[in-house]
């Protein structure tokens, strides 16, 4: 992950730290990929953010703290809903729309 990739991510650095602290709590060994409109620019305020979790040595292999995770987010003091989503579980399609435009939150440990 690059500094200035993540500086992309339109969500305010306090809040990108909590997700992150989150995400190496619950899911240390994922590849996270933030997409969607606060990525591409179409995002406001109030809009969600939204992740997809990968496993870097067999991204079809699903997350299994994926729940705890997603409990996470909501017991969270974050004031945006945060979206969480397994590559191994979303359809071909759509995986080819997130690999067109998203930015790595965290790198992964194979």
């Amino acid at each position: 992950m690059t500094a200035s990739a993540v500086t992309m991510l339109d969500l305010p650095a306090k809040y990108l730290q909590q997700v992150q602290t989150l995400l190496r709590e619950y899911a240390p060994d994922a590849e996270v990929w933030a997409y969607g409109s606060r990525v591409n620019g179409g995002g406001h305020e109030a809009s969600d953010l939204d992740l997809v979790l990968r496993n870097p040595a067999d991204p079809w292999q699903e997350t299994p703290s994926l729940g705890a995770l997603k409990e996470a987010f909501i017991e969270s003091n974050l004031p945006i809903h945060v979206d969480v989503m397994d590559w191994a579980r979303i359809p071909e399609s759509f995986r080819r729309e997130i690999e067109a435009t998203h930015i790595v939150v965290q790198a992964g440990r194979e």
